[in-house]
């Protein structure tokens, strides 16, 4: 979908900015079927002096600019019955992509948003780096690709139409999916389908709608699969009826990736009463029944012997030692006065509300998988190879998800049922059970960041940030083989993730002679790119620093940040932020306000936060829950570019607020020989109800670039930022480890054997 929009000089337009003319395309099919190309990425301003790498070239436009050769591969198609189709290779995990996708269309093709069908696309080998979901990627990548396409069978439609009814193609108006003419006959876009379509594939040049024509995009829309999600409609793996799919768990290790040794008793189990197979794989034992009960009753019963893991004996404390030994050096200290500090990141939990979970059906010859799926070409590559079949013979399908911030680039549960399904030659519906994901699932790695800033008087001489990380996972590479591969080589590994690192971290504050390097070390966890990746951590050390710094000098945080900011637009959140949270006013002991900032992908954002760390708010007593600080007030102020649904922007920075408060005070796992403590959703401490804002308000600004930026992890950086800003005002002792209770255990560790816990029993006694 990305890709180079091959666009001629831009054409002045009196109805509002310049226009282009882009080249698509019309392919040969019974019904219009149009295929769109897209603009070339961005090129930062001339005549920066001393640039940032990310002012050149970032991830995203690494990520856009691989795509480019497969971007007139993705076809928007208009069927008989009016409405329009569009299978999307990308990912909808909930973050909103199907409606700002049909938005597009819709207002390129003048129909209504509800017309358009918007589908997720089945694993696409021929679109090579053009099918991964990640890194904020899918609207800025999308968009002009998209409308091409729509735009195209526009302008056939309208020719179809002129034809039909004997006049000239400017005579046609097309608006609500109807074409018509000037004496009033007119026909929908379906009863032309037909005689639009193309007999044999062709190359067109369109011209895109004007932002000042605009109707749909920018505009608030509720999401299109809104009401089959609030009625339980809604289709996700496990609702899918695949014929003779029975539920199928796995028992695992008690430490992290344990290996299965003996079964002691495998024919005892297989004669529990529902059981079908029960079967020995590479990560466990799993069992096929006839209901998940059944699964979880032979979980529990099955006595295994395991081979030691790859985290075995470890702990946070030995961990942390790891990584203080791997920790590069800052270089000599400055000899003007600087601020130092160092911040300790915990292990966090990358699961999703929906479980992991995969369909599977394997034959002697040929593989189907449904799973909602980030990265499904290289899942369906590595399938083939897993299984043995050519990748010709292995369909994989792509299905919506229940969250996902970076977990489901990865593809274990769907690896694992193709291997159950292939071992017991029977298809398999597998879910992991909650305790599974917590202990064997996929986390942000543990991490320290040190920052160094050396200043004289007013001015800012540099600044320095080594951040040293358990290693990240990124074997999903671009979404295919050859770099999934690549980012895997025991050489290769460490360039990927610094590439990775330098390409979606930024700088910016004017701070002199700026570096930043990334050191990892420990592969013995299952890591992932959780939402924001690094840039949490970097941006929260980053700005706690700022924070001291501006202390030191005597200066006020937000004028001191708003002083040295290189660019207008982040200029203008951080002012916006300040503006809208009344920054500065008085406050009484024990609480504070804390702001921050985070630029990354042609976007910029600034959170405000407020929060109570009075004793009596601190010390609220809630069951088998962590309470401490609660940030009271929240205001976060985004600018991307240009906005397509102003709505569904203000949820993801909701959820990106909600990240940064957890991230911040509550959640993180807890590693003792070498397993996480933690077991579901009930004691790893996502941001609960009583520990969100009472005020929160997300103020989008105006449209500054005309083009999307990044938006779907935008605010998490900044958010615990803020929060961590706000928490060492409030305390009056800076934050150096996160979550800031992660020294307190609340609750009493479940056992690691039998994997699964007991189901709970004791509801009744906790309804008041």
């Amino acid at each position: 979908m990305p890709g180079d929009g091959m666009a001629t000089t831009p054409e002045p337009d009196a109805r509002g900015p310049g226009r282009r003319r882009f080249l698509g395309y019309v392919l040969a099919a019974p019904t219009l079927v149009a295929a769109g190309t897209s603009s070339a990425p961005r090129a930062a301003a001339d005549g920066i002096p001393s640039p940032e790498i990310t002012e050149l070239v970032d991830l995203n436009d690494v990520m856009t600019a691989a795509a480019l050769p497969t971007s007139g591969l993705i076809t928007v198609e208009v069927n008989e019955d009016g409405t329009v189709s569009f299978a999307l290779p990308r990912a909808e995990v909930g973050q909103g992509i199907t409606t700002s996708t049909a938005m597009l269309i819709a207002e390129e093709m003048d129909v209504p948003v509800e017309r358009v069908r918007v589908t997720l696309a089945d694993a696409r080998p021929e679109l090579l780096f053009n099918q991964l979901t990640g890194g904020s990627n899918t609207t800025f990548s999308t968009y002009t690709p998209v409308r091409v396409a729509a735009a195209v069978a526009r302008q056939r439609l309208l020719n179809a139409a002129a034809v039909e009814f004997g006049v000239g193609p400017g005579d046609v108006a097309l608006k609500d999916g109807v074409l018509s003419a000037p004496d009033g006959r007119s026909a929908g876009i379906g009863e032309l389908s037909g005689k639009a379509a193309g007999r044999t594939s062709e190359r067109v040049s369109v011209s895109l709608k004007p932002r000042d024509r605009f109707t749909v995009v920018g505009r608030p829309h509720t999401r299109v699969d809104a009401l089959a999600a609030v009625t339980g409609r809604k289709q996700f793996t496990l609702d899918l009826d695949v014929p003779g799919a029975l539920p199928t768990m796995v028992c695992r290790p008690p430490t992290i990736n344990g290996r299965p040794g003996a079964v002691s008793n495998l024919d005892e189990v297989r004669a529990m009463p529902g059981v079908t197979d029960v079967v020995v794989i590479s990560t466990g034992v799993a069992v096929r029944a006839e209901t998940f009960g059944r699964c979880i009753d032979a979980v529990r019963a099955l006595r295994v012997s395991w081979k030691p893991g790859t985290a075995e004996g470890k702990s946070d404390a030995s961990v942390l030692e790891e990584l203080r030994a791997a920790e590069p050096p800052m270089g000599l200290p400055p000899l003007t006065p600087s601020v130092e500090g160092s911040f300790t990141f915990h292990f966090r939990s990358n699961s999703a509300l929906e479980p992991n979970c995969a369909i599977a059906d394997v034959r002697p010859d040929r593989a189907e998988i449904w799973s909602s799926l980030k990265s499904p070409i290289v899942a369906r590559q590595t399938i083939a190879a897993r299984l043995r079949l050519p990748v010709a013979a292995v369909k994989v399908h792509v299905t919506e998800g229940g969250g996902s911030f970076g977990r489901k680039l990865f593809f274990d549960a769907a690896l694992e049922a193709a291997e159950v399904s292939q071992r017991t030659g029977r298809p398999v519906k597998l879910m992991w059970h909650r305790a599974d994901d917590s202990r064997q699932g996929r986390t942000h790695p543990m991490a320290i960041s040190r920052v160094r800033v050396a200043y004289a008087g007013d001015t800012v001489l540099g600044y320095r940030q080594r951040h040293t990380s358990v290693s990240t996972d990124l074997g999903h590479g671009l979404g295919e083989l050859l770099t999934a591969m690549a980012a895997r080589l025991p050489v290769g590994d460490i360039g990927f993730s610094e590439t990775f690192f330098q390409l979606s971290q930024s700088m910016p504050y004017d701070f002199g002679v700026n570096s930043r390097l990334l050191a990892e070390t420990d592969k013995g966890f299952n890591t992932g790119s959780m939402r924001n990746v690094y840039s949490p951590d970097v941006t929260c050390a980053r700005e706690l620093i700022v924070d001291r710094l501006a202390a030191r000098t005597g200066k006020d945080a937000y004028t001191f940040r708003r002083r040295f900011l290189r660019d207008d637009r982040a200029r203008a959140v951080l002012d916006k932020a300040a503006e809208a949270g009344d920054w500065g006013r008085t406050m009484p002991d024990g609480m504070a306000q804390g702001i921050a900032l985070h630029t990354e992908y042609h976007s910029a954002n600034a959170v405000l936060v407020e929060i109570d760390c009075r004793p009596e708010t601190v010390n609220r007593r809630v069951r088998d829950g962590v309470t401490g600080p609660r940030v009271t007030k929240a205001v976060v102020v985004v600018d991307v570019g240009l906005t397509v649904n102003p709505r569904g922007l203000e949820a993801q920075m909701m959820g990106c607020l909600m990240d940064g408060i957890a991230q911040t005070l509550t959640s993180g796992l807890h590693l003792r020989d070498g397993h996480f403590l933690e077991a579901s959703w009930d004691n790893y401490f996502y941001t609960r109800q009583w520990n969100t804002p009472l005020e929160f308000d997300v103020i989008v600004m105006p449209d500054t670039t005309g083009e999307p930026g990044g938006a779907g992890e935008l605010g998490v950086a900044a958010s615990m930022a803020a929060v961590a800003c706000a928490y060492g005002r409030a305390t009056g002792t800076m934050p150096t480890t996160f979550p800031v209770n992660h020294g307190t255990l609340s609750f009493d560790p479940k056992p690691t054997v039998p994997p699964i816990p007991a189901s709970p029993a004791d509801g009744l006694d906790h309804v008041r």
